[in-house]
Formats: structure tokens, C-alpha cells, sequence
């Protein structure tokens, strides 16, 4: 068995590297980051076999017994679902006995159909949707390449996912729009009946500030819909965020990019076969996720040994002094390491989003407190 670092139990495979939107605040696609540019843009055959091989050879070094297999993108229903089943099929087969697989495709939801889906549950991957609204108003920045809304296709497709293909139906990324009221967007996103949700803040750092609420806060946008959830007397939905953030609170081991110091387990392969850290760097500047290793001449555990993933997974030891003193340390760990990012100083300062962390730890915390109630079992992390 390897001992090199902490092994990689998410592979996050861009199938396709191109999107059939423009959302007009993307991150990939209008960032600082272009190389996606230079690259394929689909994964062609040889990246896609060559990767399963390197899956397989990663989880029998560490005696992985499941590994999370995300089909992102761009857009990864442009690769064809039969492209995707493939894929996934090889990657089961290839990895050793006893290792489960748990793939997910994270889409706009616009392409889904009832063939489509029907493909997908066959091969037991899993449909998540990232959506920032359950109404038109709250996806209005969601637009294709002519500039009309995306909307209706994607409402479509998440209904028919809720309805036909229940099993099948992972959850809904959402992006905090501080604009948006938070338990209305909550509810709306309720009603496409999700499983889980994931509600992720903005792509921000000291360089490039998210942008700011009109007179709410991003902390208190979360606390909002944190007392929704908390009060309504079932748990309606998965909240990783807020489940994660509770188990941390008792002490528990969770797994998420937003909370904790875990060490962080994941990494990219792009339709090229370059093997990289994660997308969430590629907002911060141009390379930034750059590791120079493909998977045709590099296992991961190569990988492993890039002084990137190597400081992501250091721990307390990457935080900033100031962050290393704070008595919410355990339960925040930095917060997400994309929005400690400074020009000129790196990523050894704290969240960006600081301030908004402790206002919606210590929230929870006092919740947990004056309520004096189980709190709901946390759940395996992963792409809802």
C-alpha cells in the first residue's frame, strides 16, 4: 500500500469541456483562468480509458474501499449519455473488488430527457442539478449562447428527474445569491422535490470580492434558511452545508470543501488527460490549477506530491496565524481555500468570507444550544 499523502477519493473527469449556457457570472468560462481554450472539447476516447486505469491503479494503492466518480464539465450530457455509461461502466470494472463506485453527472439540467435518464439510472449514475432558484427571476443569469433563458428547459428536466426518475435523482447545487430572498429561494428549490441540497458561496477572494448583498450579509442569508430547515419540524431536504456544520459542531468527522480540516480529496481530469487541482482555483488566476501531470505519463499519487495539494491537504499547518488562534477552527478550518486567495501573498490568509463563517457557526451553535435537540445524522459528502 502507498503512504504517499492523503489518497484521492473524488475524481471529478471533465467529459466535456465546453457548456451549451453562458451563465454570465461563471467562474470557468469568464474568470481569469482561459486554458480551457486550448483544450479538446470533448474527452476523447484514449483520456477516458487511460483515467479508468489510473482510478483503478489509485484505489488498489490505498486499499480504497469506494471512490466518487464525478462527470462534470462544461456541460457533460454534450458527450452523449452513452459516452457517459461507458465510462462509468469501465471505471466499475476496473477497480478493485470490494470498491464501490458512486457516479454522479452534474448538468444545467437543459438536455435531460426521459431517454436520457433512462440510460443514466441504467448504469446507476446519478443526476445532480445545479440551479440557482426554483423560479425564472432567481435563474435569470442562466442563459445560452443567443442569450435566451435557460429556464424553461431546466425546470423541464428537473421535473421530469423529481418525477419519473425519483432513484435516480441526486440533489441541486445553488449557488447564495445574497440579492435573492433566502427562504424563498429555499422553498422554491423545495418544490423540484431534491434530495440534497448544496448551497455554495459565491467564487470570491481578497483579489476579486464577491459581490455584496443589497443590506443582508452572506452569513445572515445563510442563517435565514438555516432556521427554515431547522424549524420545520422534518428534515425536508439534506442540507450538506448545515449538517456538515452541526456534526462539526458535536465533534463529529465531516467531509466537506467549505468546513473542517479534513484533508481535501480531490482532483480534476480534463478532456486533454491533464490531471489538476480543483476548479474552484481556476477563479482565483490564470493556472492556478495547473499541476503539470497528465494521466498518461503520471499516476496520481503524483499528484499527491504537487506542493499544491500538498499544502491543501497541511491542514491547520496552511492556515493563516490569525485563523490557527480562532477558537472556531475545528468547525470552520479556513473555510473553502479558493476564497483565502490574496495577489501577492497566496492563500495563506483567512476566508474572504470570514466574518459571514462565524456568523452562521456561532448561529448554529446557539440553535443546537437553546434547542437542546438531536441534531439530524450527517450524510456522506460528495456532489449532491
Amino acid at each position: 500500500m502507498s503512504t504517499t499523502g492523503h489518497p484521492f477519493r473524488q475524481f471529478i473527469v471533465k467529459v466535456h469541456g465546453r457548456c451549451n449556457l453562458a451563465c454570465t457570472y461563471c467562474y470557468l468560462y469568464e474568470g481569469p483562468d482561459h486554458t480551457w481554450r486550448t483544450r479538446p472539447a470533448a474527452a476523447p476516447a484514449a483520456v477516458l480509458d487511460r483515467t479508468a486505469d489510473r482510478i483503478a491503479e489509485h484505489a488498489h494503492a490505498h486499499g480504497l474501499t469506494a471512490v466518487s466518480l464525478v462527470l462534470h464539465g462544461g456541460e457533460p450530457l454534450l458527450a452523449g449519455v452513452d459516452t457517459l455509461a461507458r465510462f462509468a461502466d469501465s471505471v466499475r470494472t476496473r477497480v478493485p473488488t470490494g470498491c464501490s463506485v458512486r457516479a454522479v453527472v452534474q448538468t444545467n439540467a437543459t438536455l435531460l430527457t426521459e431517454a436520457r435518464l433512462t440510460v443514466l439510472a441504467r448504469h446507476g449514475i446519478q443526476v445532480g442539478i445545479s440551479l440557482d432558484g426554483g423560479r425564472p427571476e432567481h435563474n435569470a443569469r442562466r442563459v445560452d449562447h443567443a442569450g435566451r433563458a435557460s429556464w424553461p428547459a431546466a425546470v423541464r428536466g428537473a421535473r421530469l428527474l423529481a418525477e419519473r426518475f425519483p432513484q435516480s435523482y441526486a440533489g441541486i447545487l445553488t449557488v447564495v445569491d445574497p440579492a435573492l430572498d433566502p427562504v424563498e429561494t429555499y422553498d422554491s428549490l423545495l418544490e423540484l422535490r431534491p434530495p440534497g441540497l448544496d448551497l455554495l458561496l459565491p467564487y470570491g477572494n481578497w483579489s476579486a470580492p464577491p459581490p455584496e448583498g443589497k443590506g443582508i450579509r452572506y452569513g445572515d442569508w445563510l442563517c435565514a434558511v438555516f432556521d427554515r430547515w431547522w424549524s420545520a419540524g422534518r428534515r425536508e431536504t439534506r442540507v450538506r452545508l448545515f449538517e456538515e456544520c452541526i456534526a462539526l459542531l458535536l465533534g463529529l468527522p465531516a467531509a466537506t470543501e467549505s468546513l473542517g480540516l479534513a484533508p481535501f480529496d480531490a482532483l480534476v481530469v480534463e478532456t486533454d488527460g491533464a490531471i489538476e487541482q480543483a476548479d474552484s482555483l481556476k477563479s482565483t488566476y490564470e493556472g492556478a490549477a495547473h499541476t503539470g501531470l497528465d494521466v498518461f505519463r503520471h499516476a496520481f499519487d503524483d499528484a499527491l506530491r504537487h506542493p499544491g495539494v500538498v499544502a491543501r491537504q497541511a491542514g491547520i499547518a496552511a492556515l493563516a496565524d490569525r485563523c490557527r488562534a480562532c477558537p472556531l477552527l475545528a468547525v470552520c478550518g479556513g473555510g473553502h481555500y479558493a476564497h483565502r486567495y490574496r495577489a501577492g501573498h497566496g492563500f495563506r490568509n483567512p476566508s474572504v468570507y470570514c466574518a459571514d463563517l462565524e456568523r452562521f457557526i456561532r448561529h448554529v451553535a446557539g440553535r443546537l444550544a437553546a434547542d437542546g435537540t438531536p441534531a439530524p445524522a450527517s450524510h456522506e459528502g460528495g456532489t449532491p
